[in-house]
């Protein structure tokens, strides 16, 4: 009789342990691009070489990928970096490239919309979560261009809201998680660096997360992450 109500003390004691550690999620950050926002066309539906946007630019200029890249590398990285104004570096990749700026800006943004499409389902849970009291969040590395093509009225609905372009930095910079973490305190001083998950398409975006505390998953696709949420006891 004994032993029985100890093992019974013990598997509630496991179950409780195993409750708060599921639990202990608070804060959810989401990239955008390949996770928020999925490519139209990835590799597996085209079935042939890879089309995305710079592809798809380089042959609206006729030029091959490496010659586009010599066009506006060095100017589009910067701009990620936020080290260089959005239209000073659309003003030098259009004369790198002998056209309007106006033409470069709209064809960008044009191109984003058609390359991406609004990860529905991945929203829809995002919202789900917020009300049921996680702080949801976005951290994400665009241009000024791709900013106004992808970050969407709904992603500024979130709590918090790091855009590389507007801050300087970008991933996989390990300041960009040190301000996400002081953002995220900011909104809720109890949230600890281990309650924060963070969710990319990229692995090495997740390491200097890793890092620092945080919690990861190298996100796959909806129904793999929706999978490892309910480990973590997210939903």
């Amino acid at each position: 009789m004994f032993l029985g109500c100890s093992l019974i003390k013990k598997r509630k004691m496991k179950l409780k342990k195993e409750t708060n550690k599921k639990k202990r999620i608070k804060a959810i950050i989401f990239d955008v691009n390949g996770v928020l926002q999925l490519e139209k066309y990835p590799p597996s539906i085209l079935k042939r070489e890879h089309l995305g946007v710079h592809e798809y630019m380089a042959k609206k200029f006729k030029l091959d990928l490496d010659s586009w890249f010599d066009s506006i590398d060095t100017f589009y990285s910067e701009s990620i970096e936020g080290k260089i104004d959005g239209k000073k570096a659309v003003k030098i990749i259009s004369k790198n490239l002998a056209t309007d700026p106006r033409k470069i800006e709209k064809l960008f943004i044009k191109t984003y919309k058609k390359f991406f499409k609004k990860n529905k389902e991945l929203y829809k849970t995002a919202y789900a979560l917020k009300k049921k009291d996680y702080l949801v969040g976005v951290l994400s590395d665009q241009w000024h261009l791709s900013k106004k093509a992808l970050i969407t009225k709904d992603i500024k609905k979130f709590e918090i809201v790091i855009i590389s372009c507007d801050v300087g930095i970008r991933k996989p910079d390990l300041r960009i998680y040190k301000l996400l973490i002081k953002k995220i305190k900011e909104k809720n001083r109890k949230i600890k660096t281990s309650e924060i998950l963070f969710v990319d398409n990229r692995e090495w975006n997740l390491k200097p997360a890793n890092k620092l505390g945080m919690k990861t998953i190298l996100f796959k696709d909806n129904k793999k992450l929706f999978r490892k949420f309910k480990k973590l006891g997210v939903l």
